[in-house]
């Protein structure tokens, strides 16, 4: 519907003159009217002045608390680094130290057996110690009992040479007996003559072992049976009389002799 009228709206007004054309401006009428644009403009001057300078001091706060918080990060980075570093030197001392309390206990442990062996063989070495004292005092109570017993013997001995030192004398001189060294400190060599029939000359001799108690005849020439020759020294130790000695070793070479 407003679409058909529309044409003759238009029609209408494009066929009537401007207002302008006919009447005078209204504007035209008006009272003239300074609105102060001069000072509108100062004003927006110095606010713009003003909000530049705003947006610059905000621009450099900006810039400086950027830079700060830049430099407050690379301040924490640094420190972070910083711990970090002062946590591995801490790690890395807290591993030695881990490495010398494993170590020490190691040490410890060692030392603690070598003591104990070193107690053990101390041990050891106290029962070796009393062993060797007991040893050595049954030992000086057999020396002492072996040198009690020489005495003995010698003091026999020497009272036995007081009665037989003329009998001895009797032999030696009437009878061709000679004692002699048989290189030795404990052996005397009796060398007979005069008991060969046949040969005056022929010797007959015999070694007499004196360092034990009992008397022992070691070597002869000529040989005898040992078993003749035991019990004659059978008769000597049990008498402790060396003319008996003499006596039957010569009646042994005698019998030798003979056969």
């Amino acid at each position: 519907m407003s679409s058909a009228f529309e044409p003759s709206l238009s029609s209408s007004l494009s066929g009537r003159p401007p207002m302008s054309a006919m009447a005078p401006s209204m504007a035209d009428s008006l009272p003239s009217i300074d609105f102060g644009f001069d000072e509108l403009r100062d004003r927006m001057s110095k606010f713009t002045a003003k909000f530049d300078a705003f947006i610059e001091q905000g621009r450099k706060r900006v810039l400086e608390e950027r830079n700060t918080f830049r430099m407050n990060v690379a301040e924490l980075q640094e420190d972070q680094r910083m711990k970090k570093k002062d946590m591995e030197i801490l790690q890395h001392k807290t591993n030695t130290h881990q490495q010398t309390i494993a170590r020490e206990a190691a040490e410890k442990r060692e030392m603690q057996a070598a003591i104990a062996q070193l107690a053990a063989q101390r041990d050891r070495n106290l029962a070796a110690r009393d062993a060797l004292r007991q040893q050595i005092a049954a030992t000086q109570r057999e020396i002492d009992a072996r040198l009690a017993a020489q005495r003995a013997h010698a003091a026999r001995v020497e009272a036995q040479s007081r009665f037989n030192v003329p009998e001895l004398d009797f032999w030696v001189a009437n009878l061709g007996l000679k004692i002699e060294g048989a290189g030795r400190a404990d052996r005397l060599k009796f060398v007979y003559s005069h008991v060969d029939d046949r040969d005056w000359d022929r010797e007959a001799w015999f070694e007499l072992a004196t360092g034990a108690r009992d008397y022992d005849v070691r070597h002869c020439r000529p040989k005898l049976e040992r078993e003749k020759v035991e019990r004659v020294l059978e008769r000597v130790n049990e008498t402790r009389e060396l003319v008996v000695l003499l006596k039957g070793m010569r009646e042994l070479f005698v019998e030798a002799m003979k056969s």
